[in-house]
This record gives C-alpha cells, sequence and structure tokens, in this order.
C-alpha cells in the first residue's frame, strides 16, 4: 500500500498575545484526502474539446464513491452553469422531486425543469464526460471551463460569466452573509 504524506499546522495564542505553532506529521494511506466519497472542493481550469467533453479533475473522480459506477447526472444549473452530480446524489434529488405534488403548477413546473435538461453521463478512460449542445449553449461555454467543486455537487462554469456572477455577489447584504455563516458553524 502506498502512503501519502500530510501534515497539519495549528496556531494558538497563549498569554499575552504570543503564538504557538503546531505541526502534525504524519502518513495516510488514503490518497484522496477529501473528508467524505462524494464530496467536492477546491476549483480547476480545464478546456471543453470540439465534441463538447471535459476533464473531470481526478481528485472528484478519486472521491467518488463505487456505488456510482463512476457516473455523474449532469443538469442545468440555477446560475448560467452547469451542474454535475454524483449518481448517488441525483437519485436523492428524484426522490425529493416525485414527493412533490403534479397537481401544484409550481411544482409540475419546477420538476419539469429540473428534469428536462438532466442526463447521465459515465466519464471515459481519460476522465471526460460528454456535455449536451443545450447545456453547452445555457452556460455560455467556449473552450476554457472553470470547474468547482460546490461539497455534493460540481459547477462547470465559463470563466468570464463566473468573474461576473462572483463581482454581483460582492453587492450580497453582509448582514445576510453572517446569518448563514451561523447556520453551517463557520
Amino acid at each position: 500500500m502506498a502512503y501519502y504524506y500530510f501534515f497539519i499546522i495549528f496556531i494558538d495564542i497563549i498569554h499575552d498575545n504570543i503564538l504557538r505553532l503546531w505541526v502534525v506529521v504524519g502518513k495516510s494511506p488514503f490518497k484522496n484526502m477529501t473528508l467524505t466519497n462524494n464530496t467536492f472542493i477546491g476549483e480547476y481550469a480545464y478546456a471543453l474539446d470540439s465534441k463538447g467533453r471535459v476533464n473531470i479533475p481526478a481528485k472528484f473522480r478519486q472521491a467518488l464513491s463505487k456505488d456510482n459506477k463512476d457516473t455523474f447526472v449532469i443538469t442545468r444549473g440555477m446560475d448560467s452553469c452547469i451542474w454535475v452530480y454524483p449518481l448517488t446524489q441525483w437519485q436523492i434529488i428524484e426522490t425529493d422531486l416525485r414527493n412533490l405534488s403534479s397537481l401544484s403548477n409550481i411544482h409540475r413546473t419546477f420538476v419539469r425543469n429540473t428534469a428536462r435538461y438532466a442526463s447521465p453521463s459515465t466519464y471515459d478512460k481519460q476522465g471526460r464526460i460528454t456535455l449536451s449542445p443545450s447545456l453547452i449553449e445555457y452556460a455560455g461555454l467556449e473552450k476554457d471551463v472553470q470547474i468547482i467543486g460546490m461539497i455534493n455537487k460540481m459547477a462547470i462554469w465559463n470563466p468570464i460569466e463566473l468573474n461576473r456572477t462572483d463581482k454581483q455577489t460582492i453587492k450580497i447584504d453582509p448582514a445576510a452573509y453572517d446569518d448563514l455563516a451561523e447556520k453551517i458553524n463557520i
């Protein structure tokens, strides 16, 4: 078994504002340092090829649990991006969608707009998935793409659109951020 080395740095403050630094060094048999399966964090720059294929970052493929059978479900994001879910995560979403009432106009519309653009994609030997032309158009993808881990899914962005969206995010009320941070114990 191969071992991968890691280190963790702790900094604490002792009396009179003196900083103390602790470094923990060890060996881990885990190549992937993600805390749990199907968890995706980080940002990666890739290129979309002429056939609409994009590489899934190796760290994300390694984080994918075996029960997903190397398969993701790809659909429209809420912003101008593409969301990529592990198959097992999408199955949970399907269950939630099934529980919505088909008698409610808003529920029907939400289910229709969520499911109609979704399609499974199993990555190939090079780690690529294929994006549909309609999703490529929706996200405004050209050659360069940014793939962002969003904990339970990935988002594929046109870098220009991501930058534009990030600038709009700056306009969000800081108090709203503080309220959200309190809910997730940051």
